[in-house]
């Protein structure tokens, strides 16, 4: 999959600007804060409906104007596809594929994949526990509708529930309302659980290898995921799940009416990262860390070829800069297929390297 061209209004600090874009390399270079990352972020917008920067739309719409425009010509499966979305300031978004209306962000994941990778994700295995979650449910909102679907609504039942127990003890009849809560968390937070076990069971064997050979064959990974205590197999039918989902929801209503607090469910899930047996969190050097955010990415990029039968769009901010020169080399090595956009601030002629194409970005606009 490729997107052919790009074009921006409004958007962050652009006024209006059209890019035609290389298959297979992007770099797109300038000094800091001239809006390089702005033009992954729309990228990233227009295949998944949400930003890695903002909760906000209206953050994204430029200063002093009252709309802003994505759109992009996309082409997979072998064929030609027109992507557009529309911000506005006191308006819910509109989004299109081919002129007709999309009402779900997953229409967008249908027709084009994206795997975003910036700085703080070198970070990734020494955040907290809802960096990786948010790692899991970006990859997997693209590649499985369901899980984006039964995802929203378990975010959407849990927001409710935590609003019935914090206002409980002026409301105690609102305690009333919570059986049914718990019976439709459960349903949507075993679908939920079922999918991040099987996307880490695939994951874990490509990030496993990549690890190894990035680290000259000294190291091993290992991906384990921590989720509810009473899921014996998270990797087992959702009926399985859903039963021993509910028993811990169970054990834990007199707590959670105490605290006043969801204590069961996925919302505080894990993805635990092992490094030679140790837990990378705690034990591993920065150079490990690094190692492994790297392998994580990267196979979740090899995993949706897998999945589809096509590259996704790898977009890499700022990322090499980061890098020694060994990890600068094992990335270059594993991105010749596929289209790639790589944000620097030097052209350091990645482009002849990848056999691509340069743009020069300058306050906003876009002079190569």
């Amino acid at each position: 999959m490729q997107l052919n061209c790009l074009q921006v209004t409004n958007f962050r600090n652009y006024k209006a600007e059209t890019l035609v874009l290389n298959p297979r390399c992007n770099v797109i270079y300038g000094q800091n804060a001239q809006g390089k990352t702005n033009l992954l972020e729309a990228i990233v917008y227009l295949s998944t409906g949400k930003s890695p920067r903002t909760r906000f739309d209206k953050e994204m719409i430029r200063f002093d104007e009252s709309f802003a425009q994505i759109k992009g010509d996309v082409n997979t499966r072998d064929r030609d596809f027109v992507v557009h979305i529309e911000l506005n300031h006191g308006k819910r978004r509109k989004m299109w594929v081919n002129d007709v209306p999309c009402k779900q962000a997953g229409e967008l994941s249908a027709v084009f994949q994206t795997v975003y990778f910036c700085p703080e994700d070198l970070q990734l295995i020494r955040a907290g526990g809802s960096e990786r979650r948010r790692f899991l449910d970006q990859a997997l909102c693209q590649l499985r509708p369901r899980y984006a679907s039964a995802l929203a609504e378990y975010n959407r039942l849990h927001d409710h529930k935590t609003r019935i127990l914090r206002d409980s003890d002026e409301k105690p009849q609102l305690l009333e309302l919570l059986p049914e809560f718990n019976s439709q968390m459960v349903h949507f937070g075993a679908i939920v659980i079922h999918y991040r076990a099987h996307f880490i069971d695939k994951l874990s064997h490509i990030a496993a290898v990549n690890h190894m050979e990035c680290s000259g064959g000294t190291e091993r990974l290992d991906l384990h995921y921590d989720t509810v205590s009473t899921v014996e197999n998270p990797l087992a039918d959702v009926e399985t799940i859903k039963k021993q989902l509910f028993h811990h929801m169970e054990i834990h209503q007199t707590a959670e009416r105490k605290v006043r607090l969801c204590l069961s469910g996925p919302h505080k899930d894990d993805l635990t990262v092992h490094i030679n047996g140790q837990v990378a969190k705690k034990y591993s050097s920065q150079g490990q860390t690094r190692t492994a955010a790297l392998s994580l990415k990267l196979a979740e990029r090899s995993l949706y070829q897998n999945t589809t039968g096509e590259f996704p769009l790898l977009l890499l901010d700022d990322v090499l800069s980061e890098l020694d020169p060994q990890r600068q080399e094992f990335v270059l090595n594993r991105i010749q297929d596929g289209q790639v956009f790589i944000t620097c601030c030097e052209n350091h002629r990645l482009e002849t390297l990848l056999d691509g194409k340069v743009f020069h970005v300058d306050c906003g606009r876009v002079l190569g």
